[in-house]
C-alpha cells in the first residue's frame, strides 16, 4: 500500500508545484497594497492551483505514454512507461484529479464572487478551461503540446492567468501594472519548458511529438531560448524601477538574479548535447522562483 502511494507522489511530480504557484504569489501579496489580501482565498488558490499541476502531470504522463514518447527519454522515468502505474489506473487518476479540481475551483470562485455573477461565470469558464488545457496537453489525437502550442499555453497560464488571475480573486479589478511580472513568469516558464524540449528534442522528433524546440531545431531553438530570457530581463529591470524599490537588500538580490540569469544562459548556449540541457532546468526553475519570493517580499514589506 505505502509503495503505490509512494508511485502516485512520484507521479503527481510535487518538484513541478513551485514552479506553478510562482504568479499566484505575486498576484496574490501585489493584493496588500489595496489592502483586499484574504488569507483563506489566497490558501484556496494555491490548493486549487496545485491541484492543476497534479492534474496536468497525470495527463502529461498518460498522454505520452499511451503514445509511447517516453521510450528512451533522457529526464526521469515516468510512471505509465516504467510499469509502476498502468494507462487504465491513470486514467482514473486523472478523473478524479479533474473532479477534485472543478470542486476547489467553484468552491474558490463562489467565495471570491458569491456576490458577482459576471465574473463568477467568467472564472468557472476560466477554470474549466484550465482543467481541459491540463488535459489536453498530451492527451488525445489533437493534443496541443505535439504542434508546438505548449509555450504558449505555458506562457498564457503560468504567466498571465496565474499572476492577473489571482490578483483579481481578491480585488475583482485589473491592476495594469502586473502585466510586467505576469509577462516575466510567463516567459521564464515558456523558458524551463523550451529547455525540457530541447533536451528531448530527438526522442520527441522520432516519436512524432512535433514541439516548438522540434520545429526550430537545436540551434534556432537557443536563439529563442535566448529571446525568451533576454525578453524577462528588460521586463523586470523595468518593473524595478516602476515599483520603486527602495531596500538596498532587495535591489543587490534583484542584481544577483540578473547575473545568474545571463550566465545561465551563456551556458545553455554551449550546450551540445541534448542531455546537458537537463543540467540548467533546475537553476532556471529556481530563478523563477527566487524572483516571484523577491517581489512577494516587496509586497508584503518585510525588508
Amino acid at each position: 500500500m505505502a509503495s503505490k502511494f509512494n508511485t502516485w507522489v512520484s507521479a503527481a511530480r510535487l518538484r513541478t508545484i513551485p514552479l506553478s504557484i510562482s504568479g499566484v504569489l505575486i498576484g496574490s501579496f501585489a493584493s496588500l497594497n489595496e489592502n483586499k489580501f484574504n488569507l483563506f482565498v489566497f490558501l484556496l488558490t494555491l490548493l486549487t492551483t496545485v491541484s492543476y499541476q497534479v492534474l496536468s502531470n497525470f495527463a502529461n504522463d498518460y498522454g505520452d505514454g499511451a503514445k509511447g514518447t517516453d521510450k528512451n527519454r533522457i529526464g526521469p522515468t515516468r510512471s505509465i512507461e516504467s510499469g509502476a502505474i498502468s494507462l487504465a489506473e491513470m486514467k482514473k487518476g486523472i478523473i478524479l484529479a479533474a473532479i477534485f479540481s472543478l470542486f476547489l475551483t467553484i468552491l474558490l470562485v463562489y467565495i471570491s464572487f458569491q456576490d458577482d455573477l459576471i465574473n463568477f461565470v467568467i472564472f468557472i469558464a476560466l477554470g474549466a478551461l484550465a482543467i481541459f488545457s491540463a488535459i489536453k496537453y498530451t492527451v488525445g489525437s489533437n493534443a496541443y503540446g505535439y504542434v508546438g502550442l505548449g509555450d504558449i499555453f505555458v506562457f498564457l497560464f503560468f504567466g498571465l492567468v496565474s499572476v492577473l488571475g489571482s490578483h483579481f480573486l481578491f480585488t475583482s479589478s485589473f491592476n495594469s501594472s502586473l502585466i510586467y511580472p505576469a509577462c516575466i513568469i510567463g516567459l521564464l516558464c515558456a523558458g524551463v519548458l523550451n529547455l525540457n524540449n530541447m533536451r528531448d528534442i530527438n526522442t520527441d522528433g522520432k516519436n512524432k511529438k512535433t514541439t516548438l524546440a522540434v520545429m526550430l531545431g537545436p540551434r534556432k531553438s537557443k536563439i529563442y531560448h535566448s529571446i525568451l530570457i533576454f525578453l524577462a530581463i528588460i521586463l523586470m529591470v523595468k518593473f524595478h524601477f516602476l515599483t520603486n524599490i527602495k531596500s538596498v537588500l532587495l535591489t543587490i538580490i534583484f542584481l544577483l538574479l540578473l547575473l545568474w540569469l545571463l550566465l545561465q544562459l551563456f551556458q545553455v548556449y554551449k550546450v551540445s548535447e541534448e542531455k546537458n540541457f537537463d543540467l540548467y532546468l533546475k537553476p532556471l526553475v529556481f530563478s523563477t522562483i527566487s524572483y516571484s519570493v523577491l517581489l512577494s517580499i516587496h509586497y508584503l514589506g518585510i525588508v
